[in-house]
């Protein structure tokens, strides 16, 4: 099998870590494409190949697609269509990021039909989160609640927020403000981001949990008919929530979206030091007997290739390394729309990049049986 070539369309943070997972392993040929230049110039010190190019414009980047193997969308997600666009008129595979439901609904269309793979949402929530939550739910005769916590959290929280900036403030902003799929009592519904609080401990730390927009991708669809209640909440410490409502709702910042994104990245420092907590609680009949099963990850920052990666880069950019290494060994569906639990569990994890998401578990880090639900 030869080397695979990969165009990395966006070289944001999460993209440093995509080139340094896939270069180091070299079975891939990877073509950074980007719009700013100083971006491009630092990749092009480390011996990559770059090209600049407007996402904006799928023109540009088709003739960059053409003659490769798949693209990579590390965009934020308004640009998730035009790169998924590029992609199906190049004829490449085509793998993202993104959080954004709507852009994933693009990306579904554009599949129809197709002779190459699209395959959305590879990241940590969406992504490994529903591989876990579809695995955790097999081996059940009935399913009751399926719950997904997932939180990108500060080791060092020092401010008010208890919080910094470890990825995409657009997505992070995104999740806060769009509308949030779930299933309550066997019906899809639309709930409200930023609402159903909830606190939960770990290991004797305190937590809470609610709702945030884009993280069960396809597992609303995937579970239908099977389960009666389904939600995603993002995990941070506790008070998060109450600060968020009041920027966003009361001060009205979340009709501002360009004004929230500069009080975040002016007020709120980025880290390299967090912790990435996945949790999936399962509650059904197993044997006739009402049972509830969990599946723990925490993963921590580390260096990978001599390059010191945050936890929330690791586990986004080894998400979406290992679907491609996945596709790219056969192990996926080679054409149309893939959803992320199209993956086996056992394959991801065995792979070389899934298995950075060999953390502690829950044998090491026993999970409080059910969250305590606050007043929302």
């Amino acid at each position: 099998m030869g080397k695979a070539r990969v165009v990395l369309a966006g070289a944001g943070k999460i993209g440093e870590a995509i080139v340094a997972l896939l270069s180091a392993t070299g079975d891939y040929e990877v073509t950074v494409v980007e719009q700013d230049g100083e971006r491009l110039r630092a990749f092009a010190r480390e011996g990559l190949r770059t090209h600049a190019c407007s996402l904006a414009r799928p023109e540009e980047l088709v003739p960059v697609l053409a003659g490769q193997d798949a693209v990579v969308s590390a965009c934020p997600y308004h640009l998730t269509p035009l790169v998924a666009r590029a992609a199906r008129e190049a004829g490449v595979h085509y793998f993202d990021l993104t959080e954004d439901v709507e852009s994933t609904r693009v990306v579904k269309r554009l599949a129809e039909g197709a002779h190459t793979a699209f395959v959305p949402q590879c990241g940590l929530a969406p992504g490994f989160i529903s591989i876990a939550a579809h695995e955790a739910t097999r081996g059940f005769e009935s399913l009751r609640d399926v719950r997904l916590r997932v939180g990108a959290l500060p080791l060092f929280p020092s401010n008010a927020l208890k919080y910094n900036l470890t990825w995409s403030t657009e997505g992070l902003i995104n999740e806060y403000l769009n509308p949030c799929e779930a299933i309550v009592d066997g019906a899809l519904r639309e709930v409200p981001a930023l609402e159903g609080l909830e606190a939960f401990s770990l290991d004797g730390v305190a937590y809470e949990a609610f709702n945030t927009s884009g993280g069960l991708g396809t597992l609303c669809e995937t579970l239908a008919g099977r389960v009666e209640n389904l939600d995603y909440k993002t995990v941070r410490y506790p008070g998060h929530r109450d600060i968020v409502k009041i920027l966003v709702r009361d001060l009205r910042l979340g009709r501002h979206r360009e004004v929230l994104k500069e009080v975040f990245e002016a007020a709120i420092p980025m880290t390299l030091q967090d912790l990435v907590l996945v949790l999936v609680t399962v509650t059904g009949h197993k044997g006739g007997r009402l049972v509830e099963e969990s599946f723990l990850r925490k993963i921590h920052a580390k260096r990978v290739g001599g390059r010191h990666l945050s936890a929330i880069q690791l586990t986004t950019a080894a998400g979406v390394c290992a679907m491609v290494d996945l596709h790219r060994e056969g192990r996926l569906p080679q054409a149309g729309f893939v959803r992320q639990e199209d993956a086996p569990l056992a394959d991801f994890l065995a792979n070389r990049f899934g298995r950075h998401y060999a953390g502690e578990t829950a044998a090491q880090a026993p999970v409080a049986p059910r969250a305590e639900p606050l007043a929302a």
